[in-house]
């Protein structure tokens, strides 16, 4: 087995990945990007409405890093790790304006400063955009510095198979080349996690294909903890039937939800925003509509963007009248969009502490939606991921740099360590016959969708528990069709398809296990968010088939929990 010698491994080539990647290639250590995706389709160019920032004299007058840091807050249901909020509104104005110097095009008001636009749960306006395809223009503005640094390579279509540790110390990562399936040991001191989310887990879904759990699995089957991984994320207004995601950007610029009877219904949920409320609060009251009758056939809303006027829907939101007439055949200009929830964002990720650092494998460091700060607690506002990707991978890079100074060299090439990993993988693919793997994948998300979605109960979890050990019991028996080693992507989803039952098992148990409802984890057998018993973080480990679930405090400097209302 070949072997390559980095400093650093960096597993995802998206915003967080990218960050971090220039912040160690510029103190002139060597970094291996892997990613199963040319850079510029990483998952982040999907982020459509905008970035998060306080930029003084360039925000409302009657703004300021504290009501930023307060609506975080806030809006993760009090499960915020404050010191992480704090930071990321302090730092939100300087990478958005280092963004801008580096070529971002971002809109602009009629007197020249940073156009801004409302996203929910926000005090003030606050939300920095590109028309909104504002992470595809963050992206490509990123990528092209890191690719000019020439301490950095890229390995575009491969995939990382798993973490190759030494007595708990990250020693490299084992990848193979898509194109032909040759194993590398990529030999580093540190890795830096950044491979994005892992939407494919539900039958309803705004996430792309590549968005598996495979980082989080990693982590787990290395010793690694989950963080709060029950706190799973669903977008209000995704298109329907395709679940393309239509952005929050709509809202913010005064779209408005109604029901199959016309009603403006956000009036009876959040009173005050309106359609502008968190995102959990908005998923769960259009389900309750379409449950009680008020949906249209098929269970969903509308959103309704033809008050505001062809010329500002196409200059703010030409994406989301491109997407309504490509897959809905909608004309958004006069008619409006139907919408329905669907699976969005992870909350929960790789257990790191501010400096992204995971605590249990010395050299492990994770940034992005991989990582778990906790910045967002129970339920993300919009427009803060891309924030999050910028100023935490630019964190985790600064961390990694200071780590390298006294790291170890990994001294063997730990031959047995990475041939054990490989013959692992294998054995989920190297049956004739069984079950094809693509019936269990479809099974698992329909699972997930129908009992750990956006309303869950004690019977539910247990019935998704009992067939999601089924489903790993069955896929120790799955096959694939296609043997060629020429571009199988059946055995790469088949690798994937592993990653994801490990992530679902841990999501399912930690969801059990939290008896209270806080933010997207609610719980319709205890409704009330209960503080007394349940303010604290989720720590879950894989052992086996086992999960292993602890706690530990959350960090809290200024804010005390209040009702949580809009």
């Amino acid at each position: 087995m070949d072997i390559a010698d980095y400093d650093v491994v960096v597993l995802g080539s998206g915003l967080a990945g990218l960050m971090s990647t220039y912040v160690i290639a510029s103190a002139g250590y060597k970094v291996a990007v892997i990613s199963k995706v040319f850079p510029t389709r990483s998952h982040s160019a999907a982020a459509e409405g905008g970035i998060a920032a306080y930029i003084p004299g360039n925000s409302d007058p009657n703004d300021n890093p504290d009501y930023m840091t307060y609506d975080t807050v806030k809006g993760g249901d009090y499960l915020v790790d404050q010191d992480a909020a704090e930071l990321l509104s302090n730092e939100s104005g300087n990478i958005v304006m280092l963004l801008e110097s580096w070529g971002a095009l971002f809109n602009r008001q009629p007197d020249g400063r940073v156009a801004v636009r409302y996203f929910g749960g926000q005090t003030y306006p606050r939300t920095r955009f590109i028309g909104d395809k504002t992470g595809m223009g963050l992206l490509h503005t990123l990528f092209e510095r890191v690719s000019g640094l020439d301490k950095v390579d890229f390995y575009n279509e491969w995939f990382a198979l798993d973490f190759v540790t030494d007595s708990n110390r990250i020693v490299g990562v084992l990848a193979l080349q898509m194109k032909d399936m040759e194993p590398v040991f990529f030999r580093s001191k540190a890795v830096v996690v950044a491979t994005g989310g892992m939407g494919m887990l539900y039958r309803h879904t705004t996430n792309s294909y590549i968005n598996t759990g495979d980082g989080y699995a990693m982590a787990l089957r290395a010793g690694a903890a989950i963080k709060d991984p029950e706190f799973v994320q669903f977008h209000p207004t995704a298109l329907y039937p395709s679940d393309v995601l239509i952005s929050e950007a709509a809202r913010g610029e005064g779209a408005i939800l109604r029901n199959a009877k016309g009603e403006r219904f956000m009036t009876r949920y959040a009173p005050k925003k309106l359609d502008l409320a968190p995102r959990d609060i908005v998923s769960r009251a259009i389900f309750t509509e379409v449950k009680e009758g008020r949906g249209f056939p098929g269970g969903y809303v509308v959103l309704d963007l033809t008050h505001l006027g062809e010329e500002y829907i196409k200059e703010r939101l030409a994406l989301a009248v491109e997407a309504a007439k490509s897959f809905a055949g909608i004309d958004a200009i006069t008619e409006p969009i139907p919408v329905r929830p669907a699976q969005h964002y992870y909350m929960g990720g790789i257990d790191v502490d501010i400096t992204g650092r995971n605590p249990d494998i010395v050299g492990l460091f994770a940034a992005g939606e991989a990582a778990c700060v906790s910045v967002h607690g129970a339920n993300r506002l919009g427009s803060n991921s891309l924030l999050e990707t910028l100023v935490f991978g630019r964190e985790t890079g600064k961390h990694v740099v200071e780590f390298l100074k006294n790291a170890q060299e990994p001294q063997s090439q730990y031959q047995n360590e990475t041939e054990k990993l490989l013959d692992d993988a294998y054995r989920f693919v190297k049956s004739e016959s069984g079950v094809h793997f693509g019936e269990i994948v479809n099974k698992l998300r329909d699972v997930m969708w129908d009992y750990v979605g956006v309303f869950r109960d004690e019977g539910g979890l247990k019935n998704a528990l009992s067939e999601i050990n089924e489903l790993r019991d069955m896929a120790g028996k799955m096959y694939v069709t296609d043997k060629s080693k020429v571009y199988n992507t059946e055995f790469f989803n088949a690798l994937e398809l592993r990653n994801m039952l490990d992530l679902a098992l841990v999501i399912t148990t930690s969801a059990l296990e939290r008896k209270e409802s806080r933010g997207a984890h609610y719980r319709t057998d205890y409704p009330e968010r209960d503080d007394d018993h349940w303010l604290k973080h989720t720590i879950a480990y894989l052992r086996g088939n086992t999960v292993e679930v602890t706690y530990k405090p959350v960090r809290m400097t200024r804010w005390k929990p209040e009702p949580r209302v809009y």
